[in-house]
């Protein structure tokens, strides 16, 4: 079971700063399960692609901004087939600004958007827009003008509640010191690793000796999902992702994505994503054009 926990990711402020700003040109293959203490504000410049944040599973198109908080496990939101111009990382630790800097009266707004980035926190809309480039500016700022930056960065993404919105349901936490976050690890590795293929409730209960009623219970209660939702999101996803960067028939499509039913899968990508396959191909390439 160990070999499909997530990674715990080591990272080092960069020199003279108290926190890191990394910008990748060229895209890597980062869609590896992991996660580390520092809080991590990502801006993906253009393209489209898969975020997964905990148990939430959703693609984006024309870049995304996303806010993840401390020891919440998530995949990279990028690889060979994204089509984005660049993807800026920034990541600090909780307390970079010292342990009790974000208790005075001037940081309650910043300090409550940490809270929330707990679950994740994705932005969309003019907020998307306007950090994307503020974010873009601080590369070539200095490491007190990066300070400032990131400051009023939080500040705005506080304020900007109508394009915000939180990935996880209330009272998602997957912090790693939880005693059995190793079996709910697994189990989401599992899917990851074989959602193309039938995923039966037996053998994932059996592979983290539960029963198949104790699984389902479990399943619920820590991802506010049942198992076989989680499961369906996370194919229905891969399709559309497969809708943007694939031109091939729907059909091998929904079959590519685990589906073994079509007429299932027009039904349920219909009912997640509220158009037909062939409309959301469609709509997707305008958008993109």
């Amino acid at each position: 079971m160990k070999s499909n926990l997530p990674t715990l990711k080591i990272i080092e402020p960069s020199f003279g700063s108290s926190f890191t700003l990394t910008k990748y040109d060229i895209n890597y293959n980062s869609h590896f399960w992991h996660y580390h203490p520092e809080i991590e504000l990502i801006f993906v410049n253009g393209g489209a692609g898969k975020r997964q944040v905990g148990s939430h599973i959703s693609y984006y198109n024309n870049g995304d901004l996303t806010l993840i908080g401390s020891n919440l496990p998530h995949c990279g939101f990028t690889d060979e087939l994204t089509g984005n111009k660049n993807e800026i990382v920034i990541q600090m630790k909780p307390d970079f600004l010292g342990e009790h800097f974000f208790n005075i009266p001037e940081m309650v707004n910043i300090k409550n958007l940490l809270q929330q980035a707990k679950s994740g926190i994705t932005f969309g809309g003019k907020t998307k827009r306007k950090i994307g480039k503020k974010i873009g500016k601080m590369e070539d700022q200095t490491p007190f003008e990066r300070l400032l930056s990131i400051i009023e960065i939080f500040n705005e993404l506080e304020l900007a509640t109508e394009d915000a919105t939180v990935l996880n349901a209330q009272g998602f936490r997957m912090e790693m010191h939880v005693q059995d976050n190793e079996r709910i690890n697994y189990i989401f590795n599992h899917v990851k690793d074989n959602f193309k293929e039938p995923i039966r409730l037996e053998e994932i209960a059996e592979k983290v000796s539960m029963t198949v009623p104790s699984f389902c219970r479990y399943f619920k209660k820590i991802t506010h999902k049942t198992f076989t939702k989680f499961v369906n999101d996370y194919r229905l996803v891969h399709a559309c992702k497969l809708l943007a960067e694939k031109p091939i028939s729907i059909s091998a499509i929904a079959f590519e994505s685990g589906f073994n039913n079509f007429s299932h899968f027009n039904k349920s990508f219909k009912e997640f994503t509220g158009k037909n396959a062939s409309e959301y191909r469609h709509e997707l390439k305008s958008f993109l054009e």
